[in-house]
């Protein structure tokens, strides 16, 4: 009884996806190429790919609405979204390339609640797929940072083991500590890290900051480090 609910709830969600599909401008591909190794089987049994197009579907939203496109003319064109769960040469939990998000089969077997877990990667990396990076010129760590602070943004953020404000050694040191940093950006201008990622659509310059902010990148960063010295 039980399995034929969990295949009804699962037929459901893809069939309701299918049509959900038909209304985004993004349509979500899924593709276990591990089928046959522990994590592989993981993400099928308890994961699947009638839930992993639901919850990308459901961070496309949150994503475009927490950077203010509203409409298809704002956002990256992304006809298609591959989410590939396939073997990493490297320990990563997971990667992008183009618009493809490549899920690490050996990282699932570290997840705790699988579903929790994986969908709290998916909104870091499906940022990486929306966000803007000014064609290259933004830091690496900035758009880290992004993510990770559309994670935290989410809730599916967990603030404990997470990195505390005030920590790190650079502003685009990334994930945590860049995080953080936009945080604290966002109490001197309410929307600073939306508004900061929609400009970087052709460019990133420093001067943003000073232009947002009425002072240097390096005076923010140095006032941020003073608030929070122990």
């Amino acid at each position: 009884m039980a399995k034929t609910l969990q295949f009804l709830l699962s037929s459901f969600l893809l069939y309701a996806s299918i049509l959900l599909q038909q209304t985004l401008a993004t349509k979500i591909i899924v593709t276990n190429n591990s089928t046959t190794t522990p994590g592989g089987i993981r993400f099928d049994r308890e994961i699947g790919v009638a839930f992993t197009i639901a919850t990308e579907q459901s961070i496309n939203q949150f994503i475009w609405k927490l950077f203010r496109q509203n409409t298809p003319a704002d956002r990256k064109d992304v006809p298609v979204l591959n989410v590939v769960v396939k073997r990493l040469d490297d320990d990563t939990l997971a990667e992008t390339g183009g618009d493809n998000i490549y899920v690490n089969d050996n990282g699932i077997m570290s997840f705790g609640d699988a579903r929790f877990d994986f969908t709290a990667l998916m909104y870091h990396e499906t940022t990486h797929i929306f966000q803007w990076s000014g064609r290259g010129t933004a830091p690496g760590g900035l758009t880290e940072g992004i993510a990770d602070y559309v994670v935290m943004k989410s809730k599916y953020f967990v603030s404990e083991g997470y990195t505390k404000p005030g920590e790190g050694g650079r502003w685009d040191e990334g994930y945590g500590v860049t995080a953080r940093f936009l945080e604290y950006c966002d109490g001197l201008r309410e929307g600073f890290t939306v508004d900061l990622n929609n400009k970087m659509r052709e460019v990133y310059k420093d001067e943003y900051f000073l232009e947002m902010l009425g002072k240097p990148l390096d005076q923010v960063w140095n006032e941020y480090k003073a608030k929070y010295a122990k």
